[in-house]
């Protein structure tokens, strides 16, 4: 149990048949630990409904019985670590999937050599609503962006779209291509909507609240409004998904530089020839700029 408690292992078999009294409360000391607390615990009891209660009273994720099959076993320890992974991989607030979840998706559709959306939507003033208002209330409004994102993304594509939660107020999906622009104007549209009732009266009214800033000079704060960055593998080659992060995350920038609610699509490609075709500017850069 030392051990566990120092290393944090992927799982915590323990066997409380012989000793049910110390097998059970060291399976209680390891949930009860803020960083062992996730490692889930399987705990083998003797056959009889007291040791069986009794291990979940201890908080275990998984009993079995003295005598169950093997394979039964090996079955379920399985299909605990799956569980785990699942519980790990994805955010506790929105319940979204994570970092890990969201780069295997990536790869998975690079490797079936599908054309496909990546779109990085990030708060804009979020800190300063933080600030003036409280975590719990950002923390609502982060859940309420995640609840469009999904609405909009599986209604729209159903299965074919892909939502996670990077952290904080960033995140990203994963659309058909020629889905992009249905969705990310509803998506915008939805917030736009819906953002201004998360503010008192007189602020909402007004569009605006006086925010400090970094130097404690007060100064106008407009009301949240929503970027989306968007970047699709048309004119590019991408071999892995930290390339597609990285310019999601540029055009994420380009997004948050230009007012309002708003996306921005990538034009750019790998060939010169699609770049000068598309519009370019002074840098090379062809962002297609939707404003709602």
């Amino acid at each position: 149990m030392a051990a566990a408690l120092r290393s944090r292992p992927r799982l915590a078999i323990i066997d409380a048949r012989t000793h049910p009294v110390a097998g059970l409360k060291g399976c209680q000391r390891l949930k009860a630990d803020s960083f062992t607390g996730i490692v889930p615990a399987l705990v083998l009891v003797r056959d009889d409904p007291t040791s069986f209660a009794a291990a979940f009273d201890v908080h275990a994720d998984e009993v079995i019985r003295e005598g169950t099959d093997l394979q039964e076993v090996a079955l379920r320890a399985e299909a605990l670590l799956r569980r785990s992974d699942r519980d790990t991989y994805v955010h506790p607030s929105t319940r979204l999937p994570g970092g890990i979840e969201i780069e295997t998706e990536i790869l998975r559709r690079l490797e079936a050599d599908q054309l496909f959306a990546a779109c990085y939507a990030d708060l804009d003033h979020f800190k300063e609503y933080n600030d003036r208002y409280s975590y719990y209330d950002g923390d609502r409004v982060i859940r309420i962006l995640s609840k469009i994102l999904h609405d909009v993304v599986k209604g729209t594509v159903a299965e074919h779209g892909f939502v996670g939660h990077i952290g904080g107020d960033d995140f990203l999906f994963v659309i058909p291509v020629e889905a992009v622009q249905e969705v990310c104007s509803e998506i915008v549209s939805v917030f736009d909507a819906i953002v201004p009732y998360q503010y008192s009266e007189q602020d909402r009214r007004a569009g605006y609240y006086f925010g400090k800033d970094r130097r404690g000079q007060l100064h106008k704060v407009p009301l949240m409004t929503v970027s989306i960055g968007v970047v699709t593998n048309e004119r590019r080659r991408f071999t892995h998904p930290s390339q597609v992060s990285e310019l999601a995350t540029e055009m994420k920038s380009y997004a948050k530089s230009l007012p309002g609610s708003v996306f921005t699509i990538d034009r750019r490609g790998d060939i010169a020839a699609d770049e000068k075709a598309s519009r370019p500017d002074e840098t090379g850069a062809a962002p297609v700029v939707e404003e709602q």
